[in-house]
């Protein structure tokens, strides 16, 4: 299999075992007003949001695995995964896919979104990673 396409499955996977999974649990003690596996249509194909999550996580999966580097035996690559999950994500999350939602930026309300969205999406990263290294890619 193609390197690129266990990259998408690593993120793919990663969103399904470890993001979403987060999102339930901050979900079941209150701190988020969403379920996670939501089933709700998105745009503009109406496919289920949690397939739109995993396939953006697949997306993100071969853009984090390309382009960081690491090498072996080092403890850096769970850093690295982590921080890349929790600010790239959660920055193009906050800056670019709300608005783009027609959401906006409220300036008041991004610190504790952007703590939130960084505990999701670090989970995710480092989920990415484990997917990668047991799939043998990184």
């Amino acid at each position: 299999m193609p390197r690129f396409a266990l990259f998408f499955a690593a993120g793919f996977l990663a969103v399904l075992c470890f993001h979403q999974p987060v999102v339930g649990l901050l979900h079941a003690y209150g701190v988020i007003p969403f379920a996670p596996f939501n089933t709700q249509p998105t745009a503009p194909l109406g496919v289920p949001a949690w397939l739109s999550a995993a396939f953006w996580g697949g997306v993100w999966g071969i853009v984090m695995l390309w382009v960081l580097r690491w090498e072996a035996g080092k403890p850096q690559p769970w850093l690295k995964a982590l921080l890349f999950g929790g600010i790239a994500l959660t920055a193009v999350a906050l800056l670019v896919v709300r608005p783009l939602k027609g959401q906006g930026l409220e300036l008041a309300a991004l610190p504790p979104r952007f703590l939130l969205g960084f505990l999701i999406n670090a989970t995710w990263g480092v989920g990415t990673l484990i997917f990668a290294r047991t799939f043998r890619t990184v």
